[in-house]
């Protein structure tokens, strides 16, 4: 019956959806058909990755679709003393990272010192080649005696101001070079990244985001100094975050992998 013929004053039945119909017989012999909604069918447990699978289903009204209901106000958990401690230790410690209550930092890697020792090498070369000028100039100068070269006095302040800006500049690569961190808590994965003095980025993934995580180490250097780089693929859009010249990558994607199953199984994840 359509809803314009209905009776006034009356609404029409909910809908539930498709209906799936199986066919039986009777003693007497007679087929008897009874349907059953896919909408209104909830089974107790399927299996899945989550803390309760069904909550990963699709809603859709397609067979084997399972609906749950989600509370308005859920209620939140109270971290143990424990985790509230360590979270304490962690915000101490660690004043620039957003923690969450009850959330800790369990493993920092950084990156490794091998990344700066071009940076190093160059900068060391050009203070030795200066200096090894502001030494000879004297020498020089007498050589050329045609050319009105400048005096003493006024080279060497030049060429020592000069190594000082090399200096500080190699310290601020070095600086900006260390300061990209990342670090693993009980609940993500937060990663610093700062590209100079001025420019810095954070990124935060969830653990329960997490699908896969590898590393690569390739070349006699890092097989010889032990380290490469680091990668962790997400679901849904399937961002990828890397994380290079890391100290002992196999030690490190082991305690990730660790800690994102042990926090997609709900077990507590340790250091």
């Amino acid at each position: 019956m359509n809803q314009g013929d209905m009776p006034v004053g009356e609404t029409p039945p909910p809908y539930e959806g498709p209906s799936r119909a199986t066919q039986s017989w009777s003693d007497s012999g007679q087929k008897v058909v009874q349907t059953q909604s896919h909408v209104t069918i909830q089974p107790g447990m399927q299996p899945g990755q989550n803390y309760d699978p069904r909550i990963r289903s699709q809603y859709a009204n397609e067979p084997g679709v399972i609906h749950t209901t989600r509370p308005y106000n859920p209620v939140v958990g109270e971290p143990s003393a424990e985790a509230m401690r360590r979270h304490q230790e962690s915000r101490e410690r660690y004043p620039f990272l957003n923690l969450s209550a009850g959330e800790y930092v369990i493993l920092e890697v950084h990156r490794h010192p091998i990344g700066m020792l071009a940076q190093i090498f160059i900068s060391i070369i050009a203070i030795i080649l200066l200096l090894s000028l502001m030494i000879l100039y004297p020498s020089i100068a007498e050589t050329v005696v045609e050319a009105d070269m400048p005096s003493q006095a006024v080279v060497v302040p030049a060429i020592l101001g000069l190594c000082g800006i090399i200096a500080v500049i190699s310290y601020i690569a070095a600086w900006v070079y260390m300061r990209n961190t990342f670090f693993l808590t009980n609940e993500s994965v937060i990663q610093e990244l700062q590209f100079s003095l001025l420019s810095h980025k954070e990124q935060t993934v969830s653990l329960g985001s997490i699908e896969d995580v590898s590393y690569r180490r390739q070349g006699l250097l890092q097989v010889m100094f032990d380290y490469g780089s680091i990668r962790l693929s997400t679901e849904g859009e399937e961002s990828t975050y890397r994380f290079h010249y890391v100290a002992s990558p196999k030690q490190q994607t082991a305690i990730l992998s660790n800690a994102v199953e042990a926090f997609k199984n709900g077990r507590p994840v340790d250091d």
